[in-house]
């Protein structure tokens, strides 16, 4: 999606904020959050449903709502879209809440990774048509993507680079946000830096992708 959404390569909005070791959870609220996106994943739509929800946010709140805030906000609104309960059911429910601390023993980081491992889902799927690049093949990047989800960064648009991974057919993104579950042939793609940043870029940076057959020329 070409909007303030995709932040990838844009200058002005400061640096990011790195810490040494597991970052863990920062509030006990943002655990319950990860879990409640775990279960609900289902009720909701696909992922890149959910990917898209996130990029129909309001710039503001977008760039103002911490991380584990967006997915709040985000799971709220698809679960309205779904017809789950109402916006005036919402506000009933927030007006009555009470902060109270969860009883019993919390899970760790450690086990809420494991339990989202072992759910993971594959998205590998079958296809009668062959690729159209094979490893090490040099490939171009479209101009343009398209007015919905699209999983091709703008600052990696209109630019060269070359296969170093094949994947096999995985379901595409743009159209499982809308709800249609189609393969498509994805790879990964290394770009030199300064083909995506510029002449200043260290020419021994390399950045990686993975793509779809569609995204390229």
């Amino acid at each position: 999606m070409d909007s303030l959404h995709d932040l990838g390569g844009k200058e002005g909005f400061g640096p990011i904020p790195i810490k040494s070791g597991d970052a863990g959870f920062s509030h006990e609220w943002e655990r319950r959050m990860w879990a409640l996106n775990l279960n609900l994943r289902g009720n909701t739509g696909s992922i890149d449903w959910f990917r898209h929800g996130l990029e129909l946010m309001v710039p503001k709140d977008y760039i103002t709502y911490a991380y584990f805030h967006k997915w709040c906000a985000n799971i709220l609104m698809l679960l309205i879209d779904a017809g789950y309960f109402t916006v005036e059911d919402a506000a009933k429910a927030a007006k009555n809440l009470r902060n109270q601390d969860p009883t019993g023993k919390a899970p760790s980081v450690t086990e809420l990774l494991e339990n989202y491992r072992i759910r993971n889902t594959d998205f590998t799927v079958t296809l009668d048509t062959l690729p159209r690049f094979a490893l090490g093949d040099a490939v171009q990047t479209k101009r343009f993507a398209h007015s919905g989800h699209s999983r091709l960064p703008a600052y990696a648009r209109n630019r060269q680079g070359k296969v170093i991974t094949y994947h096999g057919a995985h379901l595409l993104a743009d159209d499982g946000a809308k709800g249609n579950h189609l393969g498509e042939h994805l790879y990964t793609v290394s770009f030199a830096a300064p083909e995506l940043w510029g002449l200043d870029a260290d020419p021994r940076d390399t950045v990686t992708l993975e793509l779809w057959e569609s995204y390229f020329v």
